[in-house]
């Protein structure tokens, strides 16, 4: 990709203007191409492995305090660098300046404090180190190192970077964190009473996420609830299922009752009508016997009125 596309690329559709970081690192170009006069707040540049071998074209850029230009083949033309009045971190290791001569425009640069021509033929120059020191008064690190051969610490750069009011961390982590909130130029005009304050972006974002977290809460209540539901009827399915159980054994109880009842009237019947049937038998046998009895008596009598006679 090459560095016009790129540039386009990082940009995100904003204006130039509002650009305050460009990292443009491998992309290819020999020369600066598509990055104009128009990134007036741009304050970090990186052309890192571009393959540039002039800086012919850089644009006058008054905000840009870091810029890193190594693993070119930059050998000079550090001029064209002149419009960058506030630079205090410039990084040209690995490219190809091989004379102090070379390095001479950089003495415009009056917040110049750290920089690095680690692997450039200039290193190799006798007590190169203190002479590019004393050639530039304002510079506090070279390749890493001060004046004393003491190594540079992060916290020491972030403290030059404070020291020249640099410290734009917070506006490039608002930048990303809250992009989608494009604050319009015209703002500035707008009364103080009615301007967007950070504070209220913030408490408008944190009562949002509140508001998400509540309702996120409350729908795990209500799918509680309606398992605790599930679970009731469940449980006055499997009552109802057993009072049926019941109630079916207690009618199957009572069949069996009636059941027993109708077996012993029957038997009651039966008993009854055997006990008839003894009676009847028994009559029976009286008459048979009676009927002897009285046909002996009359022959009885017959034969004492015939004696009489």
């Amino acid at each position: 990709m090459n560095m016009e596309k790129r540039i386009i690329l990082e940009r995100r559709g904003r204006d130039p203007s509002q650009v305050k970081e460009l990292n443009l690192d491998n992309c290819r170009s020999t020369n600066i191409v598509g990055l104009t006069d128009e990134y007036t707040n741009l304050q970090i540049l990186s052309l890192n492995n571009v393959g540039l071998t002039t800086l012919k074209g850089f644009p006058t850029l008054p905000m840009l305090r870091k810029l890193e230009l190594s693993d070119n083949r930059i050998s000079n033309g550090l001029t064209f660098l002149s419009g960058c009045k506030k630079l205090a971190h410039l990084n040209l290791s690995g490219n190809k300046i091989k004379d102090l001569e070379t390095l001479k425009p950089l003495e415009a640069f009056k917040n110049l404090k750290n920089l690095d021509l680690f692997n450039n033929d200039v290193t190799s120059i006798e007590d190169y180190k203190s002479k590019v020191f004393a050639m530039h008064p304002s510079l506090k690190y070279l390749d890493g190192f001060d004046k004393y051969d003491q190594e540079a610490d992060d916290s020491d750069i972030e403290e030059e970077d404070e020291m020249n009011g640099n410290n734009d961390s917070d506006e490039d982590d608002l930048d990303i964190d809250i992009g989608s909130l494009v604050i319009d130029d015209s703002i500035t005009e707008k009364p103080e009473h009615e301007r967007t304050t950070l504070p209220m972006i913030l408490y408008t974002v944190y009562g949002l996420l509140f508001h998400m977290s509540y309702l996120l809460k409350r729908s795990d209540e209500e799918e509680e609830e309606e398992d605790e539901d599930d679970e009731d009827v469940s449980l006055c399915a499997v009552y109802n299922a057993e009072e049926e159980s019941s109630s079916s054994s207690i009618f199957e109880g009572s069949d069996v009752e009636e059941e027993e009842e109708v077996d012993e009237e029957d038997d009651e019947g039966e008993n009854n009508a055997d006990g008839e049937q003894e009676q009847n038998s028994k009559g029976q046998d009286g008459d048979a016997d009676g009927e002897p009895e009285e046909s002996t008596r009359g022959k009885k009598r017959k034969h004492e009125d015939d004696d009489e006679n």
